[in-house]
């Protein structure tokens, strides 16, 4: 039984509202001191709340794919508007789609592009390092269908094309699974392919540090040789600050090499600047072997990360590039 001097009756001491509603609490619960529990858990709202936000906030990346998703569902209703594109039906649903994206790089994370003018006009492999979204590559691709109306398709994980809904996402932007032959037929068929020859486990379990996780993978060497074109890299500035994971935890990692799914939480999405730099491309040569040409492409995106990266990375000055008035040299 809760005894009290004041009520909240009207010929009582006069309370507050805030202060009458807990009186009436504690008489319904039960609980005595209940306005030191609010206060604690508060406490805790405001302790863990940031947390809370930086983890749900990389959920914002994966509702614009869906959004990606919902539009081609609605553009592949409009038939009619294919006569309006004689080369292709999904040109305009492409243009939209990367469009949305590119208006997102530009307000989210102050984007931008270097290097354009070495990106060829013809067929060739891109190869990248991988941030934890392949974020950077949905803006790179949108930057460079905009400013030179050139496409670049990619090389998905398996279980991509596995995930919920995406199959008309991978059909439109035809992006292939992997294998040498099918990316081989690509290339020679005069597209431009982009691959992240770390992959899932580097976009997992790299770090602030950007260590580059490609093991002895040489077959995307291999499809470039056998298809005479030449190998481009690029990275982008700040893409670790801008998601990051919890992939230094070893229970995680014992899990994904295991079943190869990768279940490692993902925090930030924070709104740092981002550049992505084109390097220099490296050109075909009959009379290089696989390895070598593997070795040549990761020191190239090692050569980009060492100049444009500072290490460690850190997400507060990443922040800050987005009021720098005057951009580093390249």
């Amino acid at each position: 039984m809760i005894v009290r001097n004041e009520s909240c009756g009207a010929e009582q001491m006069p309370m507050s509202y805030l202060t009458c509603l807990l009186y009436i609490l504690e008489g319904w619960t039960g609980v005595e001191h209940l306005d030191e529990y609010l206060s604690y858990l508060a406490y805790l709202t405001w302790l863990f709340a940031p947390l809370l936000v930086a983890f749900l906030l990389p959920a914002i990346i994966l509702i614009l794919v869906y959004v990606s998703i919902f539009i081609l569902h609605i553009y592949k209703l409009r038939t009619h508007l294919k006569e309006v594109y004689a080369n292709d039906f999904w040109d305009g649903a492409r243009l939209t789609v990367t469009t949305m994206w590119y208006v997102h790089a530009r307000i989210w994370n102050g984007y931008e592009l270097h290097g354009l003018e070495k990106i060829p006009d013809g067929p060739a492999l891109f190869v990248f390092y991988h941030g934890a979204t392949p974020l950077d590559f949905f803006y790179f691709v949108s930057a460079v269908l905009a400013k030179k109306k050139k496409f670049i398709h990619v090389v998905a994980d398996h279980f991509v094309f596995s995930l919920p809904g995406f199959k008309i996402l991978v059909d439109v932007f035809s992006a292939l699974p992997g294998s040498q032959e099918e990316c081989t037929k690509a290339l020679k068929n005069g597209r431009t392919l982009a691959i992240s020859p770390g992959g899932v486990r580097e976009a997992l379990f790299s770090n602030e540090c950007y260590t580059m996780l490609w093991g002895n993978r040489k077959g995307f060497a291999q499809v470039a040789i056998d298809a005479k074109v030449p190998i481009i890299p690029f990275f982008t500035q700040n893409i670790r600050e801008s998601v990051r994971t919890l992939g230094g935890l070893k229970p995680l990692r014992w899990v994904y090499e295991n079943t190869r799914l990768p279940l490692v939480p993902l925090y930030g999405n924070f709104p740092v600047k981002l550049r992505t730099y084109v390097g220099d491309p490296i050109p075909y040569d009959p009379n290089v072997t696989a390895a070598e040409l593997a070795e040549k492409a990761k020191n190239a995106v090692q050569c980009l990360i060492d100049k444009h990266q500072k290490i460690p990375g850190n997400v507060f000055r990443a922040l800050m590039e987005r009021f720098e008035t005057h951009r580093k040299e390249d």
